[in-house]
């Protein structure tokens, strides 16, 4: 699929419409055929569909020309959007629309009156730039909206090629703004990205049989067999590396808009650009950082570090021609990096918002290729794990984003910064990539000039970001192992800051799934556990063993009037469900069961007793809870009304056997049971089922989801509050399997929710 194409296609279209214009006996003049958007720019997707407009001079009467003339076309291959407009009809709604004259900027000829269509084309243009200043901060409103709801093409999981920013939309709005005269692009390399991508929905549009622009994760191969690139990694980096070069020209376009719509008029007799120093060699001028011609670049090679932050501080764009001139003429940094570079590139990391945009105009100018080799390690690379919206590279810099506002809960800031941008770099490869990245991290500490020991810390930073979440969202909190799990790999106060610090960075620039506050409060608990046990340590005292805090027991429960009370407390992202009842075997197992049959999600639980009485808490997603109904419900499930067994058996949806393991590093207080499973409805109840039906109790469940799959963990005691002998594990592994594997056999039963 190449522009040849589109153009033979185009002329095709032209042909028919010529063909019907003629055959109806359509006028020469006071009356045109025109085309607009994409079939005015004769650039037509095998499933694209024609836009056209009749237009007349005011006044003509068209007869049965205005209904006849569509039939043929209708009678063809292509889909129509037609329409019927007189002249000063069509410029009033492009005066009213900036959508409508965005459109009638590409107007081209087909048949009638090619003196209107001229006139018509002139008008617009004329009235574009004359309301240019007044209508384009309508427009950029427009364009944040679409980014902001469709995402970007570089980035997200199914691009739109069309709508997304960076795809073709944000081409043609580049070309509209250009056509104001107030900015200018990069005419050769927009155009270049701007045929690469319609070639590309070209394609996708002949492996679908029909007219999508986004592309589905199954198209990949397809795409890539197509364009002759080595399979479904290439395709992605090749259209998200287009779409990343039409994004970067939008914004950076787009910046200037600003500062020329922001720009006082130039004071009288003022000649060239007004220039506003920074630091040495650098200064601002219209927005942008530049050089100001006092510093030779031969002489510095930290002029490139020293703009790259002085823009990102100060939100300003840093001017790609000053990159290139820099890479030209400026000398490489030193192997090992001077206190200077290495302060720059802190105050860079640290910049906020900012420094988006300048590492943007690093990458594309292949300024980061002398700034940081190692980051072609991922850039452009998609993430294996579908909670994280961004492809590696620009989840990185978010989190050194979201860095940057924690920056003053830790004693060494630099320490996290650099951290946050190195805790990626191991992915890409078939180590595990906090592993891989470790070595990376440590060689790129030491080459910017960080003493022994910082670069031990920012290793260990590296090799262990994952802990906390892993081990906040999968292990009793309370039990001590859990704490020497961590105690073990981080052994100061100031790790435990800086790891806290990248955690949450590194969650809040993945997804908001994945810092909910449940999570949140899971990790700063954790964290918490592990401060004061640092604490002891050093000062060689022992911590106290934890307790549960006991809640009110209300009166009618306790003197058995009430079977059992049921609370609920909302949470910004959910809610906690309080269940108390007379304890007994199996009352887990019901709580799940009534969860389950209400559709309502868990994500975490945990058991106590308080004498006679079983207290559990369950954390879940929904909010607006009703505890009247789920105390019905429940009572239904506890006298077998319910029928949860059955209702809640469907099959797995990935086919895939559940991986049931026993881990007896994880306590010695309990048995801990781990299951990996294809998460479904009624999981959580299958296995208390399960353990309940061998008398076990539960003191807490850890319920987590990584994409698809349910990771969850079981503390499971004996009936006395101790662990289980290595036999009663085994079979209770063994049960919780076997439930899982029969629950995932379909059943004629009536699956319906209540």
């Amino acid at each position: 699929m190449t522009a040849a194409e589109r153009a033979h296609r185009a002329r095709q279209a032209d042909a028919l419409c010529v063909q019907a214009y003629a055959e109806l006996g359509g006028p020469e003049a006071g009356v045109a055929l025109v085309a607009v958007g994409g079939y005015g720019r004769a650039e037509l997707a095998p499933y694209s569909d024609l836009d056209v407009v009749l237009v007349h001079d005011d006044g003509v009467e068209l007869g049965e020309l205005a209904t006849e003339l569509w039939y043929p076309l209708w009678d063809s291959q292509w889909k129509v959007d037609h329409s019927v407009r007189g002249f000063t009809e069509m410029t009033a709604a492009a005066d009213a629309d900036v959508r409508v004259a965005l459109g009638l900027l590409d107007v081209r000829h087909l048949a009638g009156d090619p003196n209107l269509t001229l006139r018509l084309r002139t008008t617009v243009l004329a009235d574009w730039r004359r309301s240019a200043r007044s209508r384009l901060p309508e427009l950029a409103a427009m364009v944040r909206r679409r980014h902001e709801v469709v995402g970007e093409l570089a980035h997200v999981a199914v691009p739109d090629l069309k709508e997304a920013a960076g795809g073709l939309r944000d081409a043609v709005i580049l070309k509209a703004l250009v056509a104001t005269w107030l900015v200018d692009v990069p005419h050769v390399e927009l155009e270049r990205c701007r045929q690469a991508l319609l070639d590309v929905r070209d394609l996708v549009h002949a492996i679908a049989g029909r007219g999508v622009d986004r592309i589905a994760p199954e198209v990949w191969s397809d795409l890539a067999e197509t364009l002759g690139l080595a399979d479904a990694a290439a395709a992605q980096r090749h259209v998200r590396w287009n779409g990343r070069r039409v994004a970067h020209l939008t914004r950076l376009t787009w910046r200037r808009v600003d500062a020329v719509l922001a720009r006082p008029s130039r004071p009288p007799g003022q000649r060239g650009p007004q220039l506003e120093p920074l630091a040495p060699g650098i200064a601002a001028s219209a927005g942008e950082v530049v050089l100001d011609g006092r510093v030779d670049p031969a002489s510095d090679p930290l002029l490139l570090l020293r703009a790259a932050a002085e823009a990102a501080e100060r939100d300003l764009v840093l001017a790609p021609p000053t990159v290139a001139r820099l890479l030209a003429e400026s000398p490489p940094l030193p192997e090992l990096w001077p206190e200077e570079a290495r302060h720059l590139m802190v105050r860079l990391l640290a910049a906020g918002h900012g420094l988006l945009a300048v590492w943007e105009t690093l990458e594309e100018t292949d300024g980061m290729a002398r700034i940081l080799p190692e980051w072609e390690r991922i850039r452009l690379l998609p993430h294996a794990s579908p909670i994280h919206r961004f492809t590696v590279d620009r989840h990185v810099i978010e989190t050194c984003i979201s860095a940057a506002g924690l920056i003053r809960r830790v004693a060494r800031p630099d320490l996290l910064m650099v951290a946050a941008l190195l805790h990626d770099i191991g992915k890409g490869g078939l180590i595990e990539h906090s592993v891989a990245g470790e070595p990376i991290a440590r060689a790129v500490a030491t080459r910017m000039g960080f003493n022994a020991e910082d670069v031990a810390m920012i290793g260990t930073l590296v090799r262990w970001h994952l802990l906390l979440p892993e081990i906040a969202t999968t292990r009793d909190i309370e039990d001590p192992v859990t704490v020497d799990q961590v105690t073990r790999r981080i052994t100061s106060p100031l790790a435990l800051a800086l790891l806290a610090a990248l955690t949450e960075a590194d969650a809040l620039a993945a997804s908001e799934k994945a810092w909910s506050s449940w999570r949140a409060g899971l990790v700063k608990a954790l964290a918490a556990r592990v401060s004061a046990t640092l604490e002891a340590q050093d000062a060689g005292t022992e911590l106290p063993e934890p307790s549960v805090a006991e809640l009110p027991v209300p009166d009618a429960l306790a003197r058995g009037q009430a079977p059992v009370v049921i609370r609920v407390e909302g949470r910004d992202d959910g809610s906690r469900v309080i269940v108390m009842a007379p304890d007994r075997v199996g009352l887990l197992a019901d709580v799940a069961a009534m969860l389950a049959l209400q559709r309502i999600s868990v994500r975490g639980a945990r058991a106590w007793s308080q004498g006679a009485i079983a207290v559990s808490e369950w954390e879940v997603t929904q909010t607006e809870l009703d505890p009247a109904l789920l105390r019905q419900r429940f009572e239904l499930v506890a006298e077998g009304k319910a029928k949860a067994t059955e209702r809640l058996r469907r099959p797995d949806p990935d086919g895939l056997d559940p991986a049931v393991a026993v881990r007896p590093e994880a306590s010695r207080q309990a048995t801990v049971l781990e299951v990996r499973a294809a998460d479904r409805p009624g999981l959580l109840f299958h296995v208390l089922s399960a353990v309940a039906d061998l008398g076990l109790t539960v003191r807490s469940a850890h319920v987590d989801t990584l994409g698809p799959q349910a990771v969850d963990v079981f503390y499971l005691q004996e009936d006395g509050a101790q662990a289980l002998a290595e036999g009663r594990a085994a079979e209770a592994a063994h049960a919780v399997r076997a439930a899982l594997t029969q629950a995932a056999t379909p059943t004629p039963e009536d699956h319906e929710a209540w």
